[in-house]
């Protein structure tokens, strides 16, 4: 038999869900983004794998600094 929860939790489990989600994704994008844009202007400056590596670094850094703001808010959340 499932559990009922109170409206007020199950709410809670979708945002959880929700934010859990936004961060898989916004990690995966940030990355494809930097490398598409040091890659493009890798190309475009003839300068191969400079800018690719720089902006890779930059995306992966941007997907970090993401998780953690998420998991800082979750954290802060579950105190209250």
């Amino acid at each position: 038999m499932r559990e009922e929860r109170p409206p007020e939790q199950e709410k809670s489990v979708y945002k959880q869900l929700h934010e859990a989600s936004h961060v898989g994704i916004f990690f995966v994008v940030s990355i494809f983004v930097g490398l598409a844009i040091g890659y493009g202007l890798d190309i475009w400056l003839n300068t191969l794998p400079v800018f690719t590596i720089i902006f890779l670094i930059i995306g992966i850094i941007a997907g970090f600094r993401e998780l953690l703001r998420v998991a800082r808010k979750l954290e802060k959340q579950a105190k209250e």
